[in-house]
């Protein structure tokens, strides 16, 4: 399908930045589908695609016109040296109906994650992550998931699928390959406690606002191991990012907003991410776009850095670290890469020692197991294994 991959876009027009500065601009670097261009996807590492349709988004729908103001914003930053050349599709036609568009983009998803190539989504709605996750079911591999969301996406009228209960469209999804589950950012006064009950029975977790923006280096384990991100820039404080129906006056700062988007790039295990619901009729000189723009610039930074050091094979390549654990009665094994210092550890499957999950971890963790008391890291993946 890749050579008929175009035909479901739009192209677009590429900004044009003045180098009076000597700066190098990202504009420079990415090969864009225009009205007589069709860039060569054969080989590419990362697609840039925008999705003009917002129809699930309530309030928020002006989220369609969001593409073209975060491209212009992204295109007059400066990349850094080692950047490959990153493809603009352009943008994807909004289908006759809601589920057209999603079909549409769970199609085009699919192949590119299939050629090995990661989507960074710009625009549309919070909703079409369902279309992300829906187009990792040929690789028959469980999925984690994470996103960053100052609400639980759990809400209620299960029939009408929205931006705010998509979630249950994942969940009740059939075959069900949702290994894990992870939010950051909720606020507790925006939560049902009833859903915060619900993820926890089903092993599932959100981490509170408070507890991203005080130590969001702990994010990065998590978003490592991650296969799919999906950021609704609603988790951004309405300070920052105001360019969102739902933006309220706490939430993820710019700065920190920015780390955790490198984090996400990062990750080896990374297949698609989005970022969602910038409505740019409600944003003051642009500066909302100048976020998300940089907010991409972080991930695809991240991603143009990435060590490949998943700890496949051969571990000896690997610092090995064995702890006793009196507590469990059991030893855990932790694994150090001399590539990045990044800390992962090996977990049995219950009933079955011979076969492991490796999880992302820090050197906290590391730290915690040596002190003899288990890594609520370590638990909370023992109990999904179970």
């Amino acid at each position: 399908m890749l050579d008929g991959i175009y035909d479901l876009f739009e192209s677009v027009m590429t900004p044009h930045y003045s180098n009076a500065e000597g700066s190098q601009r990202i504009a420079e670097r990415i090969d864009v589908h225009s009205f007589d261009h069709r860039p060569e996807l054969e080989g590419a590492r990362v697609a840039i695609f925008g999705i003009m349709d917002g129809r699930k988004s309530g309030d928020n729908e002006g989220c369609s016109e969001g593409p073209q103001r975060i491209r212009e914003c992204l295109y007059k930053l400066t990349p850094h040296a080692h950047w490959q050349t990153t493809i603009d599709l352009g943008d994807l036609r909004p289908g006759v109906t809601e589920a057209d568009t999603s079909a549409a983009v769970q199609s085009v998803v699919s192949e590119l994650t299939q050629q090995g190539i990661v989507p960074v989504i710009i625009g549309g709605g919070h909703d079409l992550t369902t279309s992300m996750y829906r187009a990792l079911e040929p690789f028959g591999k469980p999925v984690q998931l994470v996103t960053l969301d100052a609400r639980l996406d759990f809400g209620a009228d299960p029939d009408q699928g929205t931006s705010r209960n998509f979630m249950n469209d994942i969940i009740l999804h059939e075959p069900n390959y949702l290994f894990s589950y992870t939010n950051i950012g909720h606020q507790g006064y925006l939560t049902d406690p009833d859903t915060l009950d619900l993820l926890e029975k089903m092993q599932f977790e959100s981490i509170r606002l408070g507890q991203a923006v005080d130590r969001p280096e702990w994010m990065e384990p998590t978003l490592r191991d991650a296969d799919l991100v999906s950021i609704d820039t609603g988790v951004i404080r309405g300070g920052d990012h105001a360019a969102n129906a739902f933006a309220g006056p706490n939430g993820v700062d710019a700065k920190t907003i920015c780390q955790l988007a490198r984090y996400a790039g990062l990750s080896d295990q990374l297949k698609a991410i989005g970022v969602f619901e910038h409505n740019p009729d409600l944003d003051n000189r642009d500066l909302g776009a100048q976020l998300i723009g940089q907010v991409v610039w972080h991930i695809l930074d991240g991603i143009y850095a990435q060590k490949s050091d998943y700890p496949k094979c051969p571990l000896s390549e690997y610092a090995k670290y064995v702890v006793d654990l009196s507590e469990i009665e059991q030893a855990v094994t932790f694994y150090k890469s001399g590539k990045s210092d990044r800390w992962w550890m090996e977990i049995p499957y219950p009933g079955n020692k011979n076969q492991t999950h490796l999880a992302g971890c820090s050197y906290e963790d590391y730290v915690e197991a040596s002190q003899g008391k288990m890594p609520d890291r370590w638990w909370k993946i023992i109990q999904k294994l179970n």
